[in-house]
């Protein structure tokens, strides 16, 4: 991997070689950084934010000296259940990540946001009414079923390009993808993210959820 000194902290709007290089790296190991340029943008965020979770530092979507530390030993994210064969999708609770694997194998690592496993009563944006529920993402095996092109106003807020894996559970785009679990038990991803990915998954694409 390429190696730079000295070390400054990167965050969303530095810009600079240094930049480029730790975007290469990151996609290298297939953390989706967007646009591999000399800008620190949200996907780049994005990216890191993914990197920190998968090796379960502090997630601030920052380019820290610890971060940095992680990255120089890094290696390529290893999926759990490679007898669901390719392509799949792995998304790990525990972590907020999802791994997909395309027919080569691994592509990308996303950061995502789960369920809260909170309860809820909320009033539906769509009849008006009150929808409770506990917010928790379904864990198991499943697979991609249907799916809805651009936008589409659910009770509980709006899907971007969502993809049902589980009922009314999908994964879908966002335009807030916090750093923790805060859904209502779909799987988040940024709208960068979902414009591709639901070009790249398949109707019965098989996808596992676990802890």
């Amino acid at each position: 991997m390429e190696q730079f000194s000295p070390f400054r902290i990167l965050k969303v709007g530095s810009r600079g070689d240094d930049v480029l290089t730790l975007k290469k790296q990151l996609n290298e190991l297939h953390y989706d950084v967007g646009i591999v340029d000399d800008f620190y943008d949200q996907q780049t965020r994005q990216g890191v934010v993914a990197f920190q979770k998968y090796t379960q530092l502090e997630r601030t979507g920052t380019y820290t000296l610890e971060t940095q530390k992680a990255l120089q030993v890094a290696t390529n994210p290893v999926g759990l259940y490679p007898q669901l064969g390719l392509p799949r999708v792995e998304i790990d609770i525990t972590r907020q990540v999802l791994l997909f694997f395309d027919a080569q194998g691994l592509n990308r690592v996303i950061p995502v946001s789960t369920g809260s496993n909170r309860k809820y009563c909320e009033i539906s944006k769509k009849s008006g009414k009150e929808i409770c529920g506990v917010a928790r993402t379904p864990r198991g095996q499943f697979s991609v079923q249907w799916r809805i092109a651009g936008w589409r106003e659910s009770d509980l807020g709006k899907l971007y390009n969502p993809l049902y894996f589980n009922g009314g559970f999908a994964i879908h785009g966002s335009p807030s993808v916090p750093d923790h679990n805060v859904s209502h038990g779909c799987v988040r991803i940024s709208i960068a993210t979902a414009i591709w990915f639901y070009n790249a998954i398949q109707n019965g694409t098989p996808v596992i959820v676990f802890d």
